[in-house]
């Protein structure tokens, strides 16, 4: 038999031909989000004021992966990116990677009780720690960065609760929730501090370089110290912060070169009745700090400077305060250093509540290749029996590698992030002649409660070129339940695309929406109950005039009502006319209990398909099959002997719906509708 190459998807063909280069900042925050806009970035050892002014701020993006302010500047601050990434649940493996000498992406999993009460774990340079989702949390232990410590991201954790009672002060213990001395290029994201038995966070000593933003600071005495020391070298910005609850620091910043406060909200400040030591914000020593667009409510001394520092307020609301609203000296120009977007002071309340402390989006978006060179890499670094939604970016390019999605990893999102899904392949070019129809497929996903959405799988062994026993080639199995492909393309030849399950009586289901499937032999396949909808499907020639091949082999469960629906959709061809089937019965291993069932219903069908497009498959009859049609139209679609038409009566009982439902009542169409 001759064979012709695949036509394959129009526009698969500008896909990169390579992975395009790794981003150096940490990209685990929401997939497709926008680029920080870059600031003007300063050499080590220069005055940031030295660097290109800044044209354009950026646009707000509320979990941007990528540092803003200080933290962005002279060379920026990338924590672990491009290091190993694990995951880890238990204050030894914590304590174990945080100090280690390579880089290092440190998930945070669940809660991480740390012992003896008050100890640190100490957090070397090029380190990112990120809390899984919003439950990642560090209780009764300090996080602690030594002198020389550079390069360091720590995001979306909770630390709490070594407060030692009574000692309201912190004069016995020193157990911050974060401590760090002379170190450089800070990042505090999207924490939550509270109940801690000293200082919740301490930036001391000629710290540099280091952005504070999104935190909450809570029920505590001291927030937020910066200094302590006779130089004025530290350059800080503290951004979209929420103190609630608190008495002192909010922060104190004692010698700081530049200190930039803006949007920040604070708020139940304690009364205790300290004429002194409750207060706000205050500029100590020779502190330049500049305050905009926040919202002070009900604060005792909201902004303070010293006859020595020098403070510029602008923009905020100053609610119900008293005492000292200082304000002397020119300070500096933030916009000088980078760019930034103010928020308007009376919608600080409302954006720093929703927006800041941890969040279940961030620490679950995986970038490939910003921080995993692979796709599976970033599957094997979700972890086992995972029960929070984690997301799989994956950049535009070609990556020609298999995936594996074991059982163990439910509930990933698979999520390609071009324009269009050609711009995102992966792809391999293994036939079943070496491993099996199972190891030929590309992609093998057998988790339960995974999506794939704008992606192209391909498996593009050239059977045109070869002349081998097995040329079936899976760009696709499945064998999970409630799996969805959305905008996906699935190219490949023989056996293109295989939705099963793990045994014959057990039920999987799919549910493949806006998306493009093409192949010659039985390239949809499989026993597992699959709903195509809105679809375009391509049955390829192989340059017979009489027999190209067969949509479908469904091997459906007798005691299943339900295996394929194609609906809503187009089957184009370039075969030619009366020369391809609709189908036929797969029986695996002969097994007698395997009956395929198929509808294909308000479907357009090409001339291509014959006038009896039903065929027998292995001695086995098509007539004993569930073969049926119901409203198809287009050049192909005829009412026949051979071509069984589903009723009115029993089309009712036929949806998407019913095919989808189960006994969980599934329903990831209904979102469409």
């Amino acid at each position: 038999m001759k064979h012709f190459r695949s036509k394959r998807l129009p526009g698969a063909g500008r896909a990169l031909a390579a992975v395009v280069g790794l981003v150096t900042a940490l990209c685990l925050g929401s997939a497709g989000e926008a680029a920080a806009a870059p600031a003007g970035a300063a050499r080590p050892g220069t005055a940031p004021a030295d660097a290109a002014r800044p044209s354009a701020a950026p646009a707000a993006d509320r979990f941007s992966s990528r540092p803003h302010g200080f933290a962005s500047l002279a060379g920026g601050t990338t924590g672990g990116a491009g290091g190993k990434v694990v995951t880890v649940a238990d204050q030894a493996s914590l304590a174990r990677y945080a100090a280690a000498p390579e880089p290092y992406v440190i998930r945070v999993s669940g809660s991480t009780d740390v012992e003896p009460f008050g100890s640190d774990i100490v957090v070397g340079s090029d380190k990112t720690i990120i809390g899984v989702g919003d439950t990642g949390e560090i209780v009764h232990g300090e996080l602690h960065l030594k002198p020389g410590t550079s390069n360091v991201i720590i995001r979306n954790l909770t630390i709490r609760d070594s407060y030692v009672e009574g000692d309201w002060d912190g004069k016995t213990t020193d157990f911050d929730a974060i401590q760090m001395d002379a170190v450089d290029h800070v990042w505090i994201d999207h924490n939550r501090f509270t109940h801690m038995g000293d200082g919740l966070l301490d930036i001391r000593k000629d710290s540099r370089y280091v952005t504070v933003s999104y935190n909450r600071f809570t029920h505590h005495n001291k927030a937020l110290g910066i200094g302590w020391t006779d130089n004025a070298e530290t350059q800080i910005t503290i951004d979209h912060n929420w103190f609630s609850g608190t008495k002192q620091r909010n922060p104190s910043a004692d010698n700081c070169a530049y200190a930039h406060l803006y949007n920040n909200y604070f708020s139940n400040q304690v009364t205790d009745g300290d004429p002194v030591w409750t207060y706000g914000s205050w500029a100590r020593g020779r502190t330049k700090m500049v305050i905009e667009n926040s919202y002070y409510d009900g604060v005792q001394h909201p902004h303070q400077a010293d006859a020595t520092a020098e403070l510029v307020q602008r923009g905020s609301i100053l609610r119900n305060t008293t005492g000292r609203h200082d304000t002397w000296g020119d300070a500096f120009e933030p916009r000088e250093f980078y760019a930034y977007r103010l928020d308007p002071a009376a919608a600080v309340p409302a954006l720093v509540q929703r927006f800041s402390g941890p969040q279940r989006r961030i620490g679950t978006v995986l970038h490939v290749p910003a921080d995993y060179p692979t796709v599976q890499a970033a599957v094997d670094a979700v972890p086992n029996g995972n029960t929070v939604p984690v997301t799989v970016a994956v950049a535009p390019g070609t990556y020609r590698a298999k995936v594996f999605v074991p059982a163990t990893k439910p509930n990933i999102l698979l999520q390609g992030t071009g324009q269009d899904r050609s711009d995102t392949v992966i792809v391999y070019d293994t036939p079943a002649e070496y491993g099996g129809s199972t190891g030929s497929a590309t992609v093998r996903i057998a988790a339960n409660d995974v999506t794939a959405r704008n992606l192209t799988f391909s498996n593009d062994f050239d059977e045109a070129a070869h002349e081998l026993n097995g040329e079936q080639a899976l760009a696709m199995k499945t064998t999970g339940d409630r799996i969805v492909f959305e905008n996906t393309a699935f190219l490949g030849n023989q056996d293109t695309l295989m939705t099963d399950s793990p045994k014959l009586t057990t039920i999987s289901r799919v549910y493949i929406r806006d998306s493009y499937i093409e192949g010659d032999v039985d390239f949809i396949y499989g026993r597992a109950t699959t709903v195509v909808e809105r679809s375009v499907i391509k049955a390829l020639s192989r340059g017979s005039a009489t027999n190209n091949g067969y949509i479908t082999a469904a091997s459906t469960w007798k005691g299943n009502p339900y295996g394929f629906l194609i609906t809503d959709s187009r089957v184009v061809s370039d075969a030619p006319a009366g020369s391809f089937h609709l189908g036929r019965p797969w029986h695996p291993g002969g097994e007698p209990d395997a009956v395929a069932q198929v509808l294909i219903r308000d479907t357009e069908l090409p001339a291509a398909v014959k006038a009896s497009p039903w065929t027998d498959m292995s001695g086995f009859s098509w007539k004993d099959a569930r073969f049926t049609e119901y409203h198809t139209y287009g050049p192909g679609a005829q009412v026949t002997a051979d071509r069984p038409q589903m009723s009115d009566e029993e089309a009712r009982s036929y949806t998407v719906a019913d095919y989808l439902a189960g006994a969980d009542g599934w329903a990831p169409h209904a979102r469409h509708h």
